[in-house]
């Protein structure tokens, strides 16, 4: 088996996402890790293997980096998307593709200049029950679609510092339903209504955003989508998709971490909580779209999700937000 060497830029929350999932994939391995915070790539390093460097070109020049893996914070993708596909390195990139559907169209522009092999992590997409979904969508299984709609609500709200940098709440979290339902339903919206209520933090409505949405996607075949989003949920991670056509009726359900149902004097039916956020939830699909990077990378083909992707998904969640502050919809145009 072919072995890849990871650049990791970036040595965040995410980088203990993918430093063990690196590690226990047979073909990749972790070489450098950056951060212009030695110290902070340093931590990494020291938990995951390789080596640190706070210096982008050494990074990307490695002599065993192969590949890039981008996961900084959003406005910064633009530069290290940039600086890898410059370098000619295979990319995997975090999502958004940017805060900014300008610099978004920036960086489908020099991927266009300089073309390489690039995959952006909309993770959801390959969690198992999901991607049987849309193939049984996508097959013809239930017909003509009617509607599909996404439950996506967070046991609590961030921290108002990542709040205020996050690019709005339709941008940061939204977009990860938006993504999946245009790949369910393989088209994308002639029109978006998005309603938001500040209901769980002020703060939160105080720096613009909001808290609670609820999203209407029209797609030109017809088909109607409804996302609901809340960043306060008492029970857990609450993750469920539907979709209902005139053959029937498909539904991903709520994970736990134990399946077993007690019947007992104090409950008729009691069950374990829900697993508990994104990290939990979606384990397995962060392996599997390293995977799907790896395989691509390693078989000379592009990557299933790609930077187009990434920028529909933005362009979208962003009339999604202008929809939520005006009351009006928004009208898609797409070329």
């Amino acid at each position: 088996m072919q072995t890849l060497g990871i650049a990791l830029l970036g040595s965040g929350r995410m980088a203990h996402v993918y430093g063990p999932k690196i590690n226990a994939h047979p073909g990749l391995r972790l070489s450098v890790v950056f951060n212009p915070n030695l110290a902070s790539a340093e931590r990494i390093v020291a938990q995951y293997g390789g080596e640190a460097s706070s210096d982008l070109d050494y990074t990307l020049s490695h002599p065993d980096a192969d590949v890039v893996l981008i996961a900084t914070p959003a406005n910064t993708h633009l530069e290290y998307v940039t600086a890898s596909a410059k370098a000619g390195k295979p990319t995997f990139c975090e999502k958004p593709l940017d805060q900014s559907l300008d610099r978004a169209d920036q960086c489908v522009t020099t991927l266009k200049q300089h073309p390489i092999p690039f995959m952006l992590a909309f993770n959801r997409r390959f969690d198992p029950n999901i991607v049987a979904l849309q193939k049984t969508v996508r097959n013809g299984g239930l017909g003509q679609l009617s509607f599909l709609m996404s439950t996506s609500r967070e046991p609590a709200p961030p921290p108002m510092s990542y709040v205020k940098s996050s690019g709005g709440y339709f941008v940061d979290a939204t977009i990860h339903d938006i993504d999946l339902m245009c790949w369910i339903a393989g088209e994308r919206p002639s029109e978006v209504f998005a309603a938001g209520s500040c209901l769980t933090d002020p703060e939160i409505g105080e720096a613009g955003d909001c808290d609670t949405s609820m999203t209407t996607l029209k797609m030109p075949s017809g088909c109607l989508v409804h996302i609901n989003n809340s960043r306060r949920c008492a029970y857990g991670f609450d993750q469920r998709i539907e979709a209902f056509g005139e053959a029937g009726l498909l539904q991903t359900t709520n994970q736990r971490d134990e399946n077993l149902i007690r019947w007992g004097a104090d409950a008729t039916e009691a069950r374990a909580p829900l697993k508990h956020f994104f990290l939990e939830r979606y384990d397995a699909s962060f392996s599997i779209a390293l995977d799907e990077f790896y395989c691509a990378v390693t078989e000379g083909r592009d990557p299933s999700c790609t930077v187009l992707d990434g920028r529909n998904a933005l362009a979208i969640a962003l009339a999604c937000d202008q929809s939520r502050k005006t009351g009006s919809a928004i009208k898609m145009e797409w070329s």
